[in-house]
């Protein structure tokens, strides 16, 4: 199969447009060729005129390990083009950044999840374009979790940087579909083009949304692999609270929970009581950790390790955003009073819960507080508003099984 860089890079017809133009590429440390080369040098290499580049949260580079970690602008040094950081004084283009190119190529790796913020920059992206003259192409890469929707939708009046919008937790997109959605969703007058993939079948096994093909690159510093990719929809959620996602360790966001106050089997145990059919698809192990840096520094954490990878994978039915809410669900019944949720500030949003950021409004905290709320109440408002999702951007699939 062919990712959109490369097909760009093969084909001059589909380059041919971009003849005569200044061109700016969005990108990060996974935005390389088949051949492992990056897109930037790839691009100018093939007589791609690219004038300015643009980094999204994490970096150019991805060396910024934590949320709320700014980069700066900066000149290239190979190429002596500006550099402008879309996570730094601004998280929109300004004028003057949109003013230095006609066309913007948008060649980010993402992991099929609201919360990611590269969804997030590709919808100001597209709003700082539009009514301009300006043209955004999406050179296309695979949603690695592939189709799978779940969570209940980001609620009006709830959007921030971690939510672009009304959408579910895991969208089930490629970045080439959600600007479609974008576009029709906002009304943006912006000219939007999809450089498509070519062979991506997001159903067939064994990757289901990840090539075996490719190697997997991080987009994030702690983005480390398939694994991370698949149960980020619910191990994300762990920002929002006091306990560990395993920063620290060399398995981030690989983890249901990581603390020194809990027991992980007892958590586990109650569990499986109370939805076992939530924890199928993957396989659950106890584990220790002693984070190096983050939350819990330096002191051995009990936890439960997500292992949605080899024999215990199962595609259909693993869900992880339900799986998270679990756990949260069973640390609040076996330890009533315990500070699960965090309370100072996330990714800029100083006037609400993290939790509520994440997840785009209050459900879950509320389902996870009160103690009468039994899983099928959850699962009746996540299932109603999945179907909703699906129903909304069945007409924007481009890529078909």
């Amino acid at each position: 199969m062919k990712f959109g860089i490369d097909r760009l890079l093969a084909d001059s017809k589909l380059r041919a447009p971009l003849e005569g133009k200044r061109i700016a590429l969005i990108a990060h440390p996974a935005s390389v060729t088949d051949g492992l080369a990056h897109s930037l040098d790839a691009l100018i290499a093939a007589g791609v005129n690219v004038v300015s580049a643009f980094g999204p949260q994490h970096g150019l580079k991805g060396d910024k390990q934590d949320n709320m970690v700014e980069t700066a602008d900066e000149t290239d040094p190979t190429y002596g083009i500006p550099v402008f950081s879309l996570y730094g004084e601004v998280r929109r283009p300004t004028a003057e950044m949109m003013a230095t190119a006609d066309v913007f190529l948008f060649d980010l790796q993402d992991l099929g999840c609201r919360i990611y913020t590269f969804v997030t920059t590709l919808l100001y992206l597209l709003q700082a374009a539009a009514g301009k003259g300006k043209s955004v192409w999406v050179l296309d890469r695979p949603n690695p979790v592939g189709r799978p929707v779940e969570g209940t939708l980001l609620q009006p009046g709830q959007e921030s940087f971690v939510g672009a919008g009304p959408m579910p937790m895991r969208h089930g997109l490629t970045l080439g579909e959600m600007g479609q959605w974008f576009v029709r969703q906002f009304n943006l007058d912006v000219d939007y083009h999809v450089i498509e993939m070519e062979g991506w079948r997001p159903d067939n096994g064994p990757g289901f949304g990840w090539p075996e093909s490719r190697i997997w690159i991080n987009p994030s510093p702690n983005a480390a692999n398939l694994n991370m990719a698949r149960a980020y929809a619910g191990t994300v959620m762990l920002e929002g609270t006091t306990l560990s996602e395993g920063r620290g360790t060399t398995r981030p966001l690989e983890v249901l929970f990581g603390a020194p106050d809990i027991v992980a089997q007892a958590v586990l145990a109650e569990m499986e009581q109370l939805a076992p059919a939530w924890l199928k698809g993957c396989a659950i192990r106890e584990c220790w950790f002693d984070p190096t840096f983050h939350k819990h520094q330096n002191t051995l954490c009990s936890a439960l390790m997500i292992h949605a990878e080899g024999p215990f994978y199962d595609h259909r039915v693993f869900r992880p955003w339900r799986l998270q809410a679990l756990a949260f669900k069973a640390i609040r019944n076996l330890w009533s009073d315990y500070p699960i949720w965090r309370e100072f500030p996330y990714e800029y949003e100083f006037d609400r819960l993290a939790i509520d950021v994440i997840n785009g409004g209050s459900a879950l905290r509320e389902w996870v507080d009160d103690r009468a709320a039994h899983p099928d109440d959850l699962d009746a408002v996540a299932a109603r508003d999945e179907l909703a999702w699906r129903e909304e951007v069945a007409d924007i699939l481009i890529y078909k099984s």
